[in-house]
């Protein structure tokens, strides 16, 4: 089983925990390994996000997923957007990261919209 989200329409709202529990994907035995599909997903993440490392450990999680992208904080005071674009797979477990975000962290809500692959990255940066 894979432990993910499908993609969700514009302006969808996660609240924490929120998973959602889909089958396993056959692989295509008779024409090779499948290319997995590339997307591109715009978050804002809301509540204690600022000030508990959690850019800096968004980062390390998208790097070791192979997610490109960038990450910043709102001048609000409670919330991070991001940007990441990469396999869908890999995608998806940042996303499920930033549920719970650093132990420092309370994540009040996510907000996750998909759009259209543009491979605009080769980096994921924090943006100050």
């Amino acid at each position: 089983m894979i432990k993910a989200w499908r993609q969700a329409p514009v302006n969808t709202i996660l609240q924490p925990a929120t998973i959602i529990t889909l089958p396993s994907i056959p692989q295509a035995q008779e024409r090779g390994p499948a290319v997995e599909e590339k997307v591109r997903a715009h978050l804002l993440v809301k509540g204690r996000v600022q000030g508990v490392f959690f850019r800096a450990n968004m980062r390390r999680t998208a790097l070791e997923n192979g997610v490109a992208g960038w990450v910043r904080n709102l001048p609000d005071g409670h919330t991070v957007e991001a940007v990441l674009e990469g396999p869908r797979s890999a995608v998806e477990r940042v996303i499920c990261w930033s549920l719970r975000g650093p132990p420092l962290a309370r994540v009040e809500g996510l907000e996750v919209r998909f759009e259209p692959y543009r491979g605009e990255f080769n980096w994921f940066k924090i943006i100050y």
